[in-house]
C-alpha cells in the first residue's frame, strides 16, 4: 500500500514557477515508477510527466516539455515537479501517482495508487 500526498499548487501569474511536491508512504516507494497527471475542469484526466523507479529515465507531454521537470528522491519518499513558464492552459488539479510497474507509465491505468490532487491556477 502507497498513500500519496500532493502539496505545492496555489495560484500564479503566467511566466511564473512553482513547484509541486509528492510525499510517499511505503518501505518500497524507491520500486515504484511515479507519475503526475492533471486533470482541467470538464476534460479528462492527462499524462503530465513520468520518472522510472530509479530516476533514470523521465518523459513528458508535449504540452508540457520544456518547460516542466519531474524528478525523485527516494532516500526521502519524495516526488517533484518543477513548473516554469506557466501557461493559463497549465490551470488544473495535479495528481501524483504510483506504479508498480517500474519502468516510465504514461496511461491513467497503469497506475495504482494516487493522491487527492493540488490545484494550480494561472492567471493571463
Amino acid at each position: 500500500q502507497v498513500q500519496l500526498i500532493e502539496s505545492g499548487g496555489g495560484l500564479e501569474q503566467a511566466g511564473g514557477s512553482l513547484r509541486l511536491s509528492c510525499a510517499a508512504s511505503g518501505r518500497t516507494f524507491s520500486s515504484y515508477a511515479m507519475g503526475w497527471f492533471r486533470q482541467a475542469p470538464g476534460k479528462e484526466r492527462e499524462f503530465v510527466s513520468g520518472i522510472s523507479w530509479s530516476g533514470g529515465s523521465t518523459y513528458y507531454a508535449d504540452s508540457v516539455k520544456g518547460r516542466f521537470t519531474i524528478s525523485r528522491d527516494n532516500a526521502k519518499n519524495m516526488v517533484y515537479l518543477q513548473m516554469n513558464s506557466l501557461k493559463p492552459e497549465d490551470t488544473a488539479v495535479y495528481y501524483c501517482a504510483a506504479s508498480e510497474r517500474g519502468g516510465v507509465r504514461v496511461k491513467t491505468w497503469e497506475y495504482l495508487y494516487w493522491g487527492q490532487g493540488t490545484q494550480v491556477t494561472v492567471s493571463s
